[in-house]
């Protein structure tokens, strides 16, 4: 695996069809964009993300450069803090691993390429395979918020997880 830019026009085609329910879409991009994906809209929600946030996204790719995983990150360098958003992995390849190797490379390219101490990322609480993910590779749950987001009528809390340099290297990724 290995790490690339998105390309609207090709990566598009391949991970528009990854969130097949409106929860999952919910949990995913916290309603900024709607379901079922959309060309046009995920690629106004990029560019926004881009000029506001400096968001750039990504996708991971398997030997023949088809695209198995996505995210988007952005430094705040006040902070010296990587952030990662709208993490998502082709469903067929789901608990293999690859969502936990697409993040220990995002992370070391974070504390590589930058003066980063700690990455940050966010997840709500009814995602627990994802949050399971994160801890598995190190991230720590530094700030919980009740009652983050309502969906129907559920209320979601929302944590906010981190990983320093620090842990990272400990763990040896």
């Amino acid at each position: 695996m290995r790490i690339r830019e998105y390309e609207h026009e090709n990566d598009f085609e391949i991970i528009k069809d990854w969130i097949t329910d409106e929860r999952t879409h919910t949990m995913w991009c916290a309603g900024r964009t709607p379901f079922p994906l959309q060309k046009e809209s995920f690629g106004k929600l990029l560019s926004d993300i881009l000029i506001n946030n400096g968001d750039r996204p990504f996708v991971a790719v398997d030997d023949n450069e088809t695209a198995e995983g996505f995210f988007c990150c952005s430094l705040n360098d006040p902070a010296h803090e990587g952030f990662l958003k709208f993490i998502m992995v082709d469903p067929e390849k789901r608990g293999i691993g690859l969502g936990k190797e697409m993040l220990r490379l995002a992370v070391r390219s974070f504390f590589e390429t930058s003066d980063a101490k700690a990455v940050q990322l966010m997840v709500f609480s009814v995602n627990e395979r994802a949050k399971k993910c994160y801890e598995g590779i190190g991230f720590k749950v530094r700030k919980k918020e009740d009652n983050a987001l309502l969906f129907e009528d559920e209320a979601w809390a929302r944590y906010n997880m981190v990983i320093t340099r620090n842990d990272f290297k400990k763990d040896k990724q």
